[in-house]
């Protein structure tokens, strides 16, 4: 196999074919070193085996924890440290107990699957750095009930882009008495027949409140439309109010932050397969995920559109990769706590963008010309 046919991907050790083949798609090697020896193994390919580079990075753990497991259950002949001499009965005696610890916490791992256990652990410490941010929250909540302000925070995003799961995290610790989530169902007769704002009109939030709408008015931007909801007139004349409609929002004190959750094609199918496989997700399902993928293209032609022309100064888009789920997470908490100079922000915490998860709309668009991916 000859490396020069292969470029590296972001995750260390994972390499794919440069050129795809014709029938079988691109080609995922694993490439590493463990104790001194060279480990090389094709872990499949795109379009044979229906690969993603997620599959491939599962894959390739898998293989590396073989090789670890392997080595570790060889019969060893003697206990040495770095110096080739014999481990102090001090060290060993605080490995043995480091182990017991670990056994203890860890209870019976070993009939545990352990692509469930890693994910377990691996969530232990997530949850724990997202904390920090949660308690900056707390801090903003009460910052808003004593100026008397009013928040709205606006999550769009395609199906199964992780709304949903950011807006548990953002309000876990916060008073329940001063947010609300809204998630709007289909409108009545009655609401069909309104002013199309007025159903989330009566949903905005009172002096010192947060208001949270999973999904929201840009239902008539992008959903709407596709799905034949609404005329291509009613559509029309929503894209060329909505600017008008949140400056004057703005200009009344209202803090507004529009948040787009922009997921992968093959990540959504991914999440899409599990949900479908899994009878505790099962429920998340529905008829409109199953056209999700076959409208692929669609959606994105209105997404494009959608941010190109209600992206204003006074109301920008906030556009969050969310292929990562903890990472988009964290960008969200910031680009909300970032939107007002709260009394005692920890300024020790990172606030600063990742430009590799918190993204510009400019550069959305220009990647969305390259590629109809996202």
């Amino acid at each position: 196999m000859n490396l020069n046919d292969f470029e590296k991907t972001d995750y260390n050790g994972l390499y794919v074919s440069k050129v795809a083949h014709v029938t079988y798609g691109r080609k995922y090697v694993a490439r590493f070193q463990y104790d001194k020896k060279r480990y090389v193994k094709v872990l499949g390919y795109s379009k044979k085996d229906n690969i993603t580079k997620r599959d491939a990075i599962t894959l390739m753990n898998n293989y590396k924890d073989s090789i670890v497991m392997a080595q570790e259950e060889a019969p060893k002949i003697e206990v040495l440290n770095e110096n080739k001499t014999t481990l102090p009965a001090k060290e060993y005696e605080k490995v043995v107990s480091q182990n017991k610890e670990m056994k203890d916490l860890l209870g019976d791992y070993k009939s545990l699957d352990k692509n469930v256990m890693r994910d377990g652990i691996r969530k232990i410490y997530e949850l724990e750095e997202l904390k920090h941010y949660q308690i900056e929250l707390i801090k903003l909540q009460d910052y808003l009930e004593k100026e008397n302000k009013r928040m709205i925070i606006l999550f769009e995003g395609r199906d199964a882009s992780g709304k949903g799961g950011a807006i548990r995290r953002i309000t876990r610790y916060m008073n329940n008495k001063h947010y609300r989530i809204v998630a709007l169902g289909k409108p009545d007769d009655t609401q069909r027949n309104q002013w199309f704002f007025q159903r989330y009109i009566q949903h905005f939030p009172t002096g010192g409140e947060m208001v949270l709408f999973d999904r929201s008015w840009y239902n008539r931007a992008m959903v709407e439309p596709i799905f034949g909801f609404c005329t291509q007139e009613e559509h029309e004349i929503f894209m060329e109010d909505v600017v008008n409609f949140e400056q004057d929002l703005v200009r009344q004190g209202m803090i507004l932050i529009k948040l787009y959750f922009s997921v992968s094609k093959d990540e959504q199918k991914r999440r899409f397969d599990r949900r479908i496989e899994d009878p505790l997700r099962q429920w998340k399902f529905s008829e409109v995920d199953m056209q999700a993928q076959d409208l692929w293209g669609e959606f994105s032609e209105k997404k494009y559109e959608m941010l190109r022309r209600t992206n204003s100064r006074s109301a920008p888009w906030h556009i969050v990769r969310s292929d990562n789920k903890f990472l988009s997470r964290i960008e969200a908490m910031k680009i909300i706590l970032n939107s007002v100079d709260y009394d005692g922000k920890n300024y020790a915490l990172n606030f600063e963008a990742n430009d590799k998860i918190n993204i510009s709309v400019q550069r959305e668009l220009m990647q969305m010309r390259k590629s109809a991916n996202y």
